[in-house]
């Protein structure tokens, strides 16, 4: 299996427009994220995990011409505003894209984008083609061709959210707090993706303190880093003080999944 993280930043990606901050000024490819978002592949299945606002060209500048479905972690614009851009995947893949999520996001969905989940006899000709499927709850198995995914529940400050375990890699963005019976469920993992947004506590974001104490509970054989701030500063300035089965992720950066 292999993971291409397309993009590793925040909401408003890096650089942030207007900010002269030494991340935004930096001239090393490492600090420029587009805004988190990730790409699953294993054999001929391939999944989408969020398409924010630059799906589009995520999908251009890593070569991805075909998408089997889409899973949303939430309903926060960073995560779904990309979603008109499944057009051009209605016509690679000669049909409607399944899209999963919880009920309460797609139901954000329907109220964002209503011309998408109109019925065919009423779809502007243009529109995207989404089949949404409910997930229905957290830790309930789904299945995409031949991936099993494992949703696992996250707390984005107060909101109930969902990061998912495929195999023996896992993927938890936009986390502040991991329940107890979550990080039961991310034992034995070969790798994990998880989000550190600065130094700092944050009341809707792990720090990097605490993304690192909850690596070190789960303990994966490796942890990639991905929701980063330009708060952070240049990755070059802290990537190298991290445990040794920890990185800093980075935009286009792809992970070949050791599959247990």
């Amino acid at each position: 299996m292999r993971v291409t993280l397309v993009g590793t930043g925040i909401s408003q990606g890096i650089p942030v427009v207007g900010c002269s901050c030494e991340a935004c000024r930096s001239s090393d490819p490492h600090d420029k994220r587009l805004r988190t978002a990730a790409v699953v592949e294993s054999h001929e299945t391939r999944i989408a995990i969020d398409i924010g606002p630059d799906f589009r060209y995520q999908m251009l500048s890593n070569g991805f011409t075909k998408l089997d479905a889409v899973v949303i972690t939430h309903e926060h614009s960073d995560h779904i505003a990309g979603l008109d851009d499944i057009r051009p995947f209605n016509w690679t893949c000669g049909g409607s894209i399944p899209l999963y999520a919880e009920e309460r996001v797609i139901s954000a969905l329907t109220s964002r984008f209503p011309y998408a989940f109109m019925p065919p006899e009423k779809r502007y000709p243009g529109a995207p083609e989404i089949s949404p499927t409910t997930i229905p709850s957290a830790l309930t198995p789904f299945s995409i061709k031949n991936l099993t995914i494992k949703p696992i529940r996250v707390l984005h400050g107060s909101l109930p959210i969902l990061g998912y375990r495929i195999g023996s890699f896992a993927y938890i963005t936009d986390c502040s707090l991991l329940p107890e019976s979550s990080i039961e469920e991310l034992q034995d993992l070969d790798t994990l993706v998880i989000n550190a947004l600065r130094h700092e506590k944050h009341v809707m974001h792990y720090s990097l303190s605490e993304a690192i104490a909850a690596i070190s509970r789960i303990a994966p054989r490796r942890a990639v880093l991905t929701h980063i701030s330009h708060e952070m500063g240049p990755a070059m300035q802290w990537a190298y003080s991290l445990p040794a089965n920890v990185v800093a992720g980075f935009d286009h950066m792809t992970l070949e999944i050791n599959e247990q």
